[in-house]
């Protein structure tokens, strides 16, 4: 692969994006979903299609022998690989979130390269918080105007552990791992905010035993790695992209590997 200048190319995806974030809104902000069902029965927009479009056209020309994997496009599958460079996008994280009109619902865009995300990008545009970052480059938020540099906490003796925990996943395996972190307290996030809540300081562990895709966790673990993190599997590898099968494995994502259970 040739060599590129990542620092430069993520500035340039953080307009795209927002343009990405625009397209949703116009139809957050319309009359309605126009709810469709995939052939795994999972919900698919209007909004999903119209981000969809927005990536497709905008990063294809970006880096023009990188090609564009999207939840949205099956054919597009045949280019994720654990060689090789590709974006990997989910238009629109979250289309549960968009549906029930709670904002928490997100645009992901990250870029792999033989098998690891390396940088990527994250956008609320119902709340116009954008994070992104990635190992070597550092982790930043952007909201309102004004952008920081975001690293995941410091221990702090005393504390509960504070667990993202989605109601709608938390399952029995993830109970019984929440159990064994002692003292926790728990933080509600949508989408991969839950990621950027580790990434930012504001939660500590994020496990997630119950069914992903690629395209939902790769550019939220490249904003968490920037910020000092880790998203790993439950032997403590980190989660990989371009696998034969787009089903991520059951994962912990965390300001330290030291806070998995034994």
């Amino acid at each position: 692969m040739r060599q590129i200048n990542r620092q430069a190319l993520v500035e340039q995806l953080l307009p795209m994006a927002r343009a990405a974030g625009s397209a949703i809104m116009s139809v957050y902000d319309g009359s309605g979903a126009n709810v469709q069902h995939k052939d795994d029965a999972s919900p698919v927009t209007e909004a999903d299609l119209a981000a969809h479009r927005v990536l497709g056209t905008q990063l294809t020309p970006l880096l023009p022998d990188c090609p564009v994997v999207s939840e949205e496009d099956s054919a597009s599958q045949v280019y994720r690989r654990n060689t090789g460079r590709f974006w990997l996008v989910d238009p629109l994280d979250g289309t549960k979130e968009f549906i029930a009109g709670n904002g928490e619902f997100t645009v992901n865009i990250a870029l792999i390269e033989d098998g690891h995300s390396v940088l990527g990008v994250v956008y609320a545009p119902a709340i116009d918080a954008l994070y992104y970052g990635g190992a070597g480059l550092g982790a930043f938020r952007c909201i309102g105007g004004q952008t920081t540099a975001i690293k995941v906490a410091a221990a702090q003796t005393g504390r509960a552990c504070r667990v993202v925990a989605s109601k709608s996943h938390l399952n029995d395996a993830t109970r019984s791992l929440i159990d064994c972190l002692g003292e926790v307290s728990l933080v509600q996030a949508g989408s991969s905010l839950k990621f950027c809540r580790v990434a930012e300081g504001e939660a500590d562990i994020y496990p997630r035993l119950a069914p992903t895709c690629e395209w939902d966790t790769a550019a939220a673990q490249a904003v968490l790695e920037g910020a000092g993190g880790a998203v790993v599997n439950l032997h403590g590898l980190p989660l990989r992209y371009g696998k034969a099968e787009v089903l991520n494995p059951s994962f912990i994502a965390t300001r330290n590997t030291a806070l998995m259970p034994a």
